[in-house]
């Protein structure tokens, strides 16, 4: 199958971070957190390019990035900061900046996604486009677990008839690991996910996302005993 001309990838990056201090230039296992995902998106050879959209522009050049053939680093408007901004309006802004046959977005909070899982998805949303049943792609992680709302009423299970998990039907949750999708899709939606999207399930330890020190800490937990197999 041949891929789309050009596979561009979003990277959305900001200075601020309310739970976490300088979370995304903060050191991470010996190098800036945003390098980890930065760095794992230009390993893979279908993308053909990177792009940051950010108002940490001066904080990036600290830390040595620059703009390459590979990398662009587009100035957030200033209209579109802030901590309640809707991500929806800054992908937006890079669809009509930017060209692209496909975008793929991430962020710099899933340091443990890999490159192979990162090709995979794409292989996977080509070949559902290619038959037309998907027009988009985001990740998901699979529950089998018995849920309550916050009332006590079961949601998926009777707790008169127990059942074992692994038959209860699947839920999937949306991990914010990676979404793909088109212009057209996006206009049709004003949204990362499409009208038809395909439901794409990530490793469970690559979907770690760092929204808590919690989650840091178990994620540099997991790249330490990783480090310290033998190889």
């Amino acid at each position: 199958m041949k891929a789309p001309r050009v596979i561009v990838a979003l990277l959305p990056l900001k200075a601020h971070s309310d739970r976490i201090p300088g979370k995304n230039f903060r050191d991470f296992q010996g190098k800036p957190l945003f390098r980890w995902m930065l760095d794992t998106l230009l390993s893979v050879p279908e993308i053909s390019k990177v792009v940051l959209n950010t108002d940490a522009r001066a904080i990036l050049a600290g830390h040595g990035l620059k703009e390459s053939e590979r990398v662009m680093i587009r100035d957030r408007r200033p209209e579109i900061c802030g901590d309640h901004t809707s991500m929806n309006l800054v992908i937006a802004d890079d669809v009509r900046g930017v060209a692209a046959d496909l975008y793929l977005m991430t962020h710099v909070t899933n340091p443990l996604l890999s490159a192979p899982t990162i090709s995979a998805a794409l292989r996977a949303y080509l070949e559902a486009a290619e038959r037309g049943s998907c027009d988009s792609l985001f990740s998901v992680t699979k529950h089998q677990k018995r849920f309550y709302t916050k009332d006590g009423r079961p949601v998926n299970h009777d707790p008169r008839r127990l059942i074992r998990t692994q038959d209860l039907e699947p839920w999937y949750e949306e991990n914010s690991n990676l979404y793909i999708f088109t212009r057209d899709s996006f206009a049709a939606t004003q949204a990362r996910i499409g009208q038809a999207p395909l439901l794409f399930e990530t490793p469970g330890l690559e979907s770690i996302d760092l929204d808590e020190q919690a989650e840091w800490d178990l994620a540099e937990l997991i790249l330490k005993g990783r480090a310290a197999r033998p190889s």
